[in-house]
């Protein structure tokens, strides 16, 4: 256990559960099974993809074990890494956790990699496997093999790679696989997770089995999150990628606390897997939420039911924000919520399945607006933040201490608190134990008397609520020396219902401008509604009409800033930032410095006008 500190301004509530030399992940999962054989442990969808089949633990606990027999069979050693590149699914869960049994530890990759990033990760990591999703992926893979010596053996999900390891197993007992479980220590390494990272070349993060229980045991201790995880009836759909420190995180921590957990590998039928699973609660990045209000926005049409939809969205968040206050919400206000209720705020809950009662944010800022209208409409947000270098969490809200807009006070037994510049430091037994192979950057990473350097600007108030308004090395600094934190200000603007991305600079120019993309899902819709002619998101960018409702997005967002942050001049680009582009990581964060680069001339020409 870390030492106590107590120190003005640092945000700390007490852990309840301490992590001791023995406990691991394995012991942990290995527990679990034996404590609860005929409990469903999870759901994973059939083979048609239509339905949700409950898995025991007992069933999953023997799947486990018997895919750990196969990988000991092909020569897996303690200590070995096998990388995993696959969307996030069942089978995901499966291997990474018969890794674990077999002495090994997994080291996931996003699908979304381009082979050169493979290639890094898996030759940092010195991995001897790899588990892929499909033949597209292992086509890719096979130069990779053919190049490293350390890569042995690539097995491929989509031909029954499961089914095949299994087979292979030799061992007459499991008693191999207890004494590999036993032989591990809380301080021994759990994973290396490679930072999807904005701007360089990934780093490996290496988290050790003390660093992560630190946080998966303490969390449903709390009275404010365990009636989130907790419940008897607790559900929750993980679609967030596996290769992401926070659904790592989160498959654990649901497992331990007894909620079934489904996995929904593909976006593209979140809403239907929502529907059909039906979970009490969801986690997800700020642009999911996003892509839901401006849907419902969208779905609304125009006239009559835009203006009410509009209405309710405002009266959902004067709810959620007079909850914070002394007096509470007015009579008034109760009222017209629960008329809302009823006609719009229902709906958006059955979008989610009907049964969604909390709603988990991290990965990046949310922002006040977002979270006032989903708690507003019966969907209580609690945003929380960390990195991978914390083992996910290190701050959150809870369902009895809130603040709409913060990213809550600290999670259990983690210590916060901005430096003076700004930067918010952490420390605790969940801060990462080093970037792999790489000490200079691990140097880098910590202050003098050892408190994690997140870069993050932000503060801690009076009532330990953390407050993050940036990343340090994003902040703007304009020619007449405003510093201007854009996480706000695109905030704001993507609320619109055609914007999809935007990227504000201005650093060391005379004034703020915002590159803008428009979101060619939503746009057919918004045109409809508004009786507009149909035309692709190419030919809107030069559609005066667009033109003007983007102009006057960027006039409401302004009233809420100074004239020196304010955004005067805007380009609307001719295609979106996506993944598959390179313009945003896999946990949808965009790239600002990719983005800055390539469109370099497109920035000049906005200040040259």
């Amino acid at each position: 256990m870390s030492e106590y500190i107590n120190e003005e301004g640092v945000s700390f509530i007490p852990g309840k559960m301490e992590v001791t030399e023995s406990m691991t992940v394995p012991a942990l999962i290995r527990r679990r099974g034996q404590e609860m054989p005929k409990v469903v442990a999870c759901k994973r969808k059939s083979s048609m993809g239509t339905q949700w089949i409950s898995v025991t633990w007992e069933q999953f606990i023997d799947e486990v074990r018997a895919l750990a027999r196969g990988f000991i069979a092909y020569g897996l050693k303690p200590g070995d890494r096998v990388a995993i590149m696959a969307p996030t699914s069942y089978e995901w869960s499966v291997f990474d956790f018969a890794v674990q049994f077999a002495g090994g530890y997994a080291v996931p990759i996003y699908e979304t990699s381009v082979v050169e990033q493979a290639e890094w990760i898996i030759e940092d990591a010195g991995c001897r496997f790899a588990v892929v999703a499909d033949q597209a992926l292992e086509s890719m893979l096979k130069p990779v093999k053919d190049k490293l010596d350390i890569l042995e053996q690539i097995f491929v999900i989509a031909d029954d790679a499961q089914g095949r390891i299994s087979s292979a197993g030799t061992l007459e007992d499991d008693s191999e696989i207890d004494r590999r479980i036993d032989a591990q220590k809380a301080d021994d390494v759990w994973t290396i997770i490679y930072t999807s990272g904005t701007t360089g070349r990934p780093k490996g993060v290496v988290l050790t089995h003390r660093n992560l229980l630190h946080v998966v045991l303490n969390g449903p201790a709390d009275e404010g999150l365990m009636d989130v995880v907790s419940r008897k009836d607790a559900s929750t759909l993980l679609f967030l990628p596996m290769a992401h420190a926070f659904a790592r995180f989160i498959n654990v921590v649901v497992l331990y606390a007894g909620c079934a957990v489904g996995y929904s590998p593909d976006t593209k039928n979140l809403v239907a897997d929502m529907q059909s699973f039906r979970p009490t609660f969801v986690l997800a990045v700020p642009r999911v939420f996003e892509k839901i209000y401006n849907a419902a926005d969208a779905k609304a049409g125009k006239g009559l039911k835009l203006k009410m939809f509009r209405t309710a969205a405002k009266v959902a968040i004067k709810y959620a924000r007079a909850l914070e206050t002394e007096e509470g919400p007015s009579k008034r206000l109760v009222t017209q919520r629960q008329m809302f209720d009823k006609i719009v705020y229902s709906n958006i809950r059955e979008i989610m399945g009907g049964r969604v009662r909390y709603a988990i944010s991290g990965g990046a800022p949310l922002g006040n607006r977002l979270a006032a209208f989903f708690t507003g409409a019966g969907i209580q947000v609690l945003e929380g933040y960390g990195l991978s270098e914390t083992s996910a969490p290190t701050t959150v809200n809870r369902t009895n201490k809130s603040r709409l807009g913060s990213v809550g006070p600290a999670y259990p037994g983690c210590y916060v608190k901005a430096a003076e510049d700004g930067e918010i430091l952490v420390k605790g037994d969940h801060v990462f134990k080093e970037y792999h192979n790489n000490p200079e950057a691990t140097a880098q990473a910590f202050t003098e008397d050892g408190w994690f350097r997140t870069g993050d600007i932000g503060r801690v108030d009076e009532d330990d609520f953390v407050w993050v308004t940036g990343r340090k090395k994003e902040i703007i600094v304009t020619a007449g020396g405003k510093n201007v934190a854009p996480a706000e200000l695109e905030d704001r603007l993507r609320s619109h219902p055609i914007i999809s991305q935007v990227v504000v600079v201005g650093d060391q120019k005379p004034f703020i401008s915002a590159l803008v993309t428009i979101d060619a899902e939503a746009l057919p819709q918004y045109l409809n509604n508004r009786g507009l002619p149909a035309m692709s998101a190419t030919e809107a960018i030069t559609d005066p009409q667009i033109i003007a409702a983007i102009d006057r997005a960027i006039k409401r967002t302004n009233e809420h800033v100074s004239r020196a942050e304010s955004i005067r001049k805007f380009e609307i680009l001719s295609g979106d930032f996506t993944v598959e582009n390179g313009y945003m990581t896999p946990s949808l964060k965009v790239k600002r410095t990719a983005v800055l680069k390539d469109y370099a001339e497109v920035i000049e020409r906005i200040y040259d006008k």
